[in-house]
């Protein structure tokens, strides 16, 4: 993408005026995506995205520039104008490149996404569509999507780093919505891999779109749920969304550096449940989140966050880690070359437990069963959340019984953490985007069915 003598050039500028550190991160990215609306095709597009960042780091400063021009002449034009940021006069070295190719050691594409025809994969998304209308007639509306991404990056710096990585990545989604006179209700799916179009001989969107039919006429045709404090069970895969927005975030050192987290100056300490292991894993093969380098050419790692309730390490990038001195951990990621990387999630779960889902059920006298969640909103410096349940039941004397609709699950991830007392066996992922201030990226989320005892429990009732 880049001669070395450009790059040495470009770093050389860029340190001139006293920079710590420097360096360049260059992308090419190829996208392709369909979208059907009631059962027709409503956009196919293809695309490639290009370009270039330098990002310079002098104490507790970033500077962070980028183009899509990479002549050699604007490269050395924008690393000049970067550097006159800088006000100091200390020099730094550039030490001799190593070079590392990094070619999907976490996700092979078997079927590469570019060699499918988009009438194929048209058909495909109209045959979940029709799926979905047939369920039943409730199913006013349905869309369904694909997309792919070929992700090639290359990261310099001035310590040496040479890394090269081949990303592939492909995804879809399906969402029926059931209405009536007064009222709508939306199904969704939405599977993805860290790999090529061969995804599809493990999912099935047919299936996915008949359970979003499904879900979205099961919470049309109940009652609203009711409101107050009860016991939570929510169910394995997306139920992870609430540790992955309330506390997955506060074990950022992008909000641990700045003490704008809840965990902060925390190591060490037993912040939940005796019951609760939750880890961040970037080498998952082929899983959504995974990635065999960090967007600052750091290899992957699998990071214990907690251990039996006690804080264990927090997700790290380089320009925050430092000013905790805490070391990097695989985890700066950014959504292309127009964002400056910051320390974000990859497969974040809470492990599996030892109890049995149908015991958790049996156990719990009266509560809410959220089967899907939805999404929400967070205030990452307190923790407190607001989340939405797609679909939810109300359990009884052990069992699940009636559906109730707009639900909403009220609280603090501290305190969730803290009130988990049953963990299934059950561990599943699920697919999502996450956005943070480097910009949207793929992440999983995941655990398996786990109780919350007291749970605020909003809801129309």
């Amino acid at each position: 993408m880049l001669s070395q003598r450009t790059a040495y050039n470009m770093l050389d500028t860029a340190l001139a005026t006293g920079a710590d550190f420097a360096e360049i991160f260059i992308e090419n990215n190829v996208k392709n995506s369909v979208s059907v609306v009631n059962g027709k095709v409503e956009k196919a597009l293809s695309g490639r995205d290009f370009g270039l960042g330098l990002r310079l780091i002098c104490g507790d400063k970033a500077i962070y520039v980028y183009t899509n021009d990479i002549s050699k002449d604007n490269l050395i034009k924008i690393a000049s104008e970067a550097a006159a940021a800088v006000k100091n006069n200390v020099r730094c070295v550039i030490k001799s490149f190593d070079k590392k190719d990094y070619v999907n050691g976490v996700g092979e594409a078997v079927i590469m996404p570019q060699s499918v025809k988009k009438k194929a994969i048209a058909d495909m998304l109209k045959s979940a569509s029709s799926v979905a209308f047939a369920y039943d007639s409730a199913i006013t509306q349905t869309q369904m999507s694909y997309m792919d991404s070929v992700q090639d990056v290359c990261i310099i710096n001035s310590e040496g780093l040479w890394s090269t990585d081949h990303r592939i990545r492909t995804r879809a989604s399906v969402s029926a919505v059931a209405s009536n006179e007064s009222e709508k209700q939306t199904g969704y799916f939405a599977p993805g891999a860290m790999s090529g179009f061969e995804l599809y001989d493990k999912i099935d969107l047919d299936k996915l779109a008949s359970e979003a039919a499904s879900s979205a006429v099961t919470m049309l045709k109940t009652s609203p749920c009711p409101s107050g404090k009860m016991d939570v069970i929510m169910d394995n895969g997306f139920g992870g969304v609430i540790f992955h927005e309330a506390c997955g975030h506060g074990l950022e050192v992008t909000a641990v550096s700045k003490n704008a987290s809840v965990f902060a100056g925390k190591l060490g300490e037993k912040i939940a449940s005796d019951k609760v292991t939750a880890i961040d894993d970037g080498t998952l093969h082929g899983k959504w989140g995974s990635i065999n380098i960090d967007d600052e050419g750091t290899p992957a790692k699998r990071k214990v966050l907690i251990e039996n309730g006690i804080l264990k390490s927090y997700m790290s990038d380089r320009f925050n880690g430092k000013r905790i001195n805490y070391p990097l951990t695989g985890s700066s990621r950014r959504e292309s070359y127009r964002y400056m990387p910051v320390a974000r999630m990859t497969n974040t779960y809470i492990a599996a437990g030892n109890d049995k889902p149908r015991d958790i059920i049996s156990n719990t006298e009266y509560g809410l069963y959220a089967k899907y969640m939805g999404g929400g909103s967070v205030n990452p410096a307190s923790g407190e959340f607001n989340f939405a349940v797609n679909e939810a039941y109300i359990v009884r004397n052990g069992k699940i019984c009636e559906p109730v609709r707009g639900a909403t699950l009220i609280g603090k991830g501290a305190e969730v953490l803290l009130n988990i007392d049953m963990v299934g066996d059950n561990l599943k992922l699920a697919e999502g985007m996450c956005g943070a201030s480097s910009g949207s990226i793929p992440v999983c989320v995941g655990q398996p069915m786990i109780r919350v005892k007291n749970m605020t429990v909003g809801g129309r009732g």
